[in-house]
């Protein structure tokens, strides 16, 4: 760590953590619900569970995308950041109105509009924070030195809270809605995320391969112009069920398949990158789980979207189980893996330690939680294509068919569970108590930054 203010990543991906593990807990007892309906229906409804779920989901993703910013900045730019004062203040605010929101829909308290179910006053704290992370981090930036990976990174942030901010319109027509709906959730994930997503990758492979910083820039001006080129108009495969205009449904389909390129770039690019470094990087862990975000990301995110995202399929396809094996998938792969990457990369230099707590135990948790994601894919994916076909062309209703889907609900709950295992087995690995081990160790194999070593 070469920069002091390095530093207030830690209590960013430690809370960012405490909520993963919330996450994971809800999204399993969501999962129970659909083999055991009438569990915990007393105490807390389906619909409150799936909440706490997606929206501590959300929370720390924001939160990890913070961390790896305060943590990144300061190297790129060669600089402090601006002020850590306000960078604890931002936190403060994110927690509190976190920790407020969930606890509030354990009681009922919710706007109701999915995924932005905050109430009023969480989403003005969540654009104060906002403001107050782009003031910190566009300054430390622009008063620094300049690289792609930082601008890179500033231009998904910065789209990130433009677009939050279509979360305040909520009108009474719900085509409208919808409309201005997507312009957070799809641009978010779809967009201006994986931008953010290609400049910490790009990061990883500066550190972990030493491959020249030059040849990584090209490739993230690449993958930005791929993403901006589909992301945006891609918006329009959500647009073909809900009133919008008849142009949607060309615009929708030509565009949401030039989606997966960028996602096939990111993976041809981690691989290259590791293959031309051709060092052994003493962080293993750190790099699984790069070059995991990558290829879970393409299969989830470009394979399975592809899958249903024409018009002509996705009429058949939209709403069913075969939608809900293309999110969980895609959302790992992207945003799931793509944090814990950073926070194995960090940590270790956070805490002070050559290497996490047993780094065995960190790859285990990789692979624990990514072939339980690929398992419940699938696993949905077949549950999706029975319900496709027994509810959208045979005309089944819909409580009958899902009562012939429990065998693929307890299939899914099974790997929730090992999802569950896997990400307690992270928090303990990155969090736990630390084992020390020969400095020697990591000066044998120095990091590269654009051809110096650092």
């Amino acid at each position: 760590m070469k920069y002091s203010s390095q530093r207030i990543a830690y209590p960013y991906i430690v809370i960012a953590l405490m909520l993963f593990g919330i996450q994971v807990v809800f999204g399993a007892l969501a999962g129970t619900v659909y083999v055991l309906p009438h569990f915990l229906s007393d105490l807390i409804p389906f619909s409150v569970l799936r909440m706490v779920h997606t929206n501590a989901l959300v929370f720390w993703t924001l939160l990890g995308f913070f961390a790896a910013a305060y943590y990144l900045v300061p190297e790129e730019a060669e600089r402090e950041i601006e002020s850590p004062l306000l960078a604890y203040i931002q936190l403060a605010i994110l927690t509190i109105g976190g920790v407020a929101s969930i606890v509030g829909y354990l009681f009922g308290i919710h706007g109701g509009r999915e995924f932005l179910e905050q109430p009023l006053w969480v989403k003005l704290g969540i654009a104060v924070a906002a403001v107050i992370f782009l003031y910190n981090i566009s300054m430390t930036v622009l008063k620094g030195r300049k690289t792609v990976v930082a601008s890179m990174l500033l231009l998904g942030l910065w789209g990130t809270v433009v677009f939050f901010l279509f979360a305040f319109y909520n009108p009474d027509n719900v085509a409208l809605d919808k409309l201005y709906w997507w312009d957070v959730i799809h641009i978010w994930v779809e967009n201006v995320w994986e931008l953010i997503m290609a400049a910490l990758l790009a990061f990883l492979m500066i550190k972990l391969t030493g491959v020249d910083r030059e040849v990584i820039d090209k490739w993230v001006y690449l993958i930005a112009a791929l993403v901006l080129a589909s992301g945006l108009l891609g918006t329009g495969h959500h647009y073909y069920w809900i009133g919008a205009p008849a142009y949607w449904q060309w615009v929708g389909n030509i565009f949401s398949v030039l989606e997966i390129v960028p996602l096939f770039a990111m993976v041809f690019f981690v691989f290259l990158m590791v293959w031309r470094g051709g060092r052994e990087h003493p962080n293993k862990a750190a790099l699984l789980w790069a070059m995991g975000c990558a290829v879970a990301a393409f299969f989830g995110a470009g394979v399975w979207g592809f899958m249903h995202t024409l018009s002509w399929v996705n009429f058949y396809t939209h709403g069913t189980q075969i939608t809900a094996a293309h999110g969980h998938h895609a959302y790992y792969g992207a945003y799931v893996a793509l944090n814990l990457a950073m926070f194995t990369y960090i940590m270790p230099h956070l805490r002070r330690e050559s290497m996490p707590y047993n780094q065995v135990l960190n790859m285990w948790s990789f692979w624990l939680m990514t072939s339980a994601i690929f398992f419940m894919t699938f696993t949905l994916t077949f549950a999706g294509v029975v319900q496709v076909h027994l509810q959208r062309v045979m005309g089944m209703n819909y409580m009958e068919v899902q009562s012939q889907l429990d065998l693929f609900y307890w299939m899914r709950l099974g790997a929730g569970l090992v999802v569950l295992i896997g990400a307690f087995l992270f928090i303990y690995a990155t969090l736990g108590p630390a084992k020390r081990e020969e400095p020697a160790h990591i000066e044998r194999v120095p990091e590269v930054t654009g051809g110096e070593q650092v």
